[in-house]
């Protein structure tokens, strides 16, 4: 018998129960920090956290959730969601997070989609669960996120519970279930494609994998002496794994909640002490707005981690004047979401300042756990020369192997990696920079929107012969969606008539901010309409309009 073949190591199953009792056990005093409906501060420890999770945990099992059943949040960034994350995946279920700001149809096909079994719904959100409580039957139970007496009764969502109370008789002891550590965890679901959202489903194991690789100094950098601050929504992909990286380092943890204003944000950077955040560029140009109006400094703040779109320039650069260093991230929903950071590397360290600013304006470099792959049109690979672009494929144990239920088929290659839409080329020291995107989507202000789903509507209007949405810059939003149309022959058409035709069709916010009646759309020789063209050439149509 060889006694080489395995090692005689401990076996530890990679589970998310793991990374809060470590918090609780090792770093049980530091706080976490949210801010509530009412604006007002709610703080408590890890500790606290711990029990309260646990005691959650206990009241979902006595309810009847088993290992597998999905549970759906719908609620924004403060304590009570911050526990869901850890007594929902803790008994085995599934924590299924609801996008609140999709348009109701596509709310209502994701929490029919996913089969969620109870929702907790959040005090702002009773209104919204109400109106579409008809149309998703299989939800057997609404827990409202609070104690009773924090909404208005009765509701129409049947025989409610209140969280608080629910939880409150119930130990804070308790045996965590065991399963295997591929067991599915949480369900996020990206509207980064095309038609119907689709639901990424991930692992105890992919995310407690995830959670110590953002916390390396390469990465995120998180460490206990950090006072970490997520602006990005608890449901935008478990907001970069921050609520698991943080608790498993032991970083003080600070929950905006529904407040992403300037004042109030700058004011919980400098009254905590936040040293980490996240977030788009559009949250952050709010806050350094606000302190620079005021003459405020930005506390202890050292860096901000931006990713969902491309970091501007005059943002890294206001940013360093008062102290805080800019982080480029690149990630989707799929990749859990750490795709690539824009880190120094050593040779990069040495470049005069200009070329390193530049270099780190790029999407940025893999970390440990992540390989990519550009592949040509012929299919063969781009060579990494910074100039030859092609489709980005990734691959690693935090990336998707396919959307739930098997929609949009196989996606894999025949090596495993996974499409992201995206094109773009990686450089000689190992950076990838985004040169285009593959999926016709826009976005603002972080959240993404379809273009084919606002074409489709556009083009319901009798006058209407084709229909193009492509992105234009917009300084708060990053991007927004330029509508062009073509009438049929004989039909006019106006801007507001336009307007109103989509009015109710789709989501108030993918509203087009402007609509261009062209006479002919710039076509590809295959037929398709050539987006790249009117991108290019209306790229500052907005900016250009508003100077006269």
């Amino acid at each position: 018998m060889n006694d080489f073949k395995k090692g005689l190591m401990q076996d530890f199953s990679l589970t998310i129960p793991t990374l809060l009792e470590h918090a609780a056990t090792n770093h049980g005093d530091t706080e976490v920090v949210a801010r509530l409906q009412d604006g007002n501060i709610f703080r408590y420890t890890y500790t606290d956290l711990a029990n309260r999770s646990r005691q959650a945990a206990n009241a979902l099992m006595r309810l009847g959730i088993q290992q597998g059943d999905v549970v759906g949040t719908l609620a924004w960034n403060h304590h009570w969601h911050m526990e869901c994350f850890y007594a929902i995946p803790g008994i085995g279920a599934v924590c299924h997070t609801v996008n609140p700001r999709l348009f109701e149809e596509q709310i209502v096909y994701i929490i029919n989609h996913a089969d969620d079994k109870v929702l907790m719904v959040d005090q702002d959100f009773v209104a919204l669960a109400e109106g579409i409580v008809e149309q998703i039957p299989k939800v057997e139970q609404f827990i409202i996120l609070g104690a009773r007496g924090c909404i208005d009764e009765p509701t129409k969502l049947g025989e409610v519970l209140y969280y608080d109370d629910l939880i409150a008789d119930e130990s804070t002891a308790i045996d965590w279930p065991e399963f295997d550590e591929r067991s599915a965890s949480a369900l996020c679901y990206t509207s980064g494609t095309t038609g119907n959202p689709k639901g990424v489903l991930y692992s105890h194991r992919s995310t407690v994998l995830h959670s110590m690789a953002i916390a390396q100094p390469d990465n995120l950098s998180l460490s206990a002496l950090d006072c970490v601050m997520p602006a990005a929504p608890l449901y935008h992909a478990q907001s970069w794994g921050l609520p698991y990286g943080a608790c498993m380092v032991g970083s003080k943890f600070v929950l905006p909640g529904r407040h992403l204003d300037g004042p109030h944000l700058l004011e919980l950077i400098r009254g905590e002490g936040v040293t980490t955040g996240c977030g788009v560029p559009t949250i952050w140009t709010m806050a350094l707005e606000h302190a620079e109006k005021n003459d405020l400094d930005l506390g202890k703040l050292q860096r901000l981690l931006i990713g969902g779109t491309a970091l501007p320039t005059d943002i890294r650069d206001r940013l360093r004047s008062k102290g805080v260093s800019a982080v480029q991230i690149w990630g989707m929903t799929e990749t859990s979401p750490l795709g690539t950071i824009g880190r120094v590397n050593r040779e990069v360290a040495a470049w005069p300042d200009d070329a390193r600013d530049a270099q780190l304006l790029k999407q940025g470099r893999l970390p440990w756990g992540v390989e990519m792959k550009i592949v040509l049109e012929d299919g063969s690979l781009a060579p990494r020369d910074g100039r030859t672009s092609g489709d980005i494929w990734v691959k690693g144990p935090w990336i998707a192997s396919g959307y739930l239920h098997g929609d949009g088929g196989n996606l894999l290659d025949s090596e495993g990696f996974f499409p992201t839409g995206d094109v773009g080329h990686i450089d000689p020291q190992g950076y990838m920079k985004i040169t285009d995107r593959s999926k016709d989507v826009i976005k603002s202000g972080g959240e993404w929107i379809s273009s084919i789903d606002i074409e489709d509507v556009a083009t319901r209007h009798p006058a209407v012969s084709m229909a193009a949405v492509v992105a234009t810059f917009h300084q708060k939003w990053d991007e927004r969606p330029l509508l062009f149309v073509t009438l049929k022959e004989g039909e006019t058409l106006d801007k507001q008539a336009m307007l109103d035709h989509l009015k109710g069709k789709i989501v108030k916010w993918w509203t087009p901010d402007d609509v261009i009646i062209i006479e002919e759309m710039p076509m590809t020789a295959t037929g398709k309409i050539r987006k790249l063209n009117l991108r290019e050439q209306y790229w500052h149509h907005l900016k250009d309009q508003a100077a006269g």
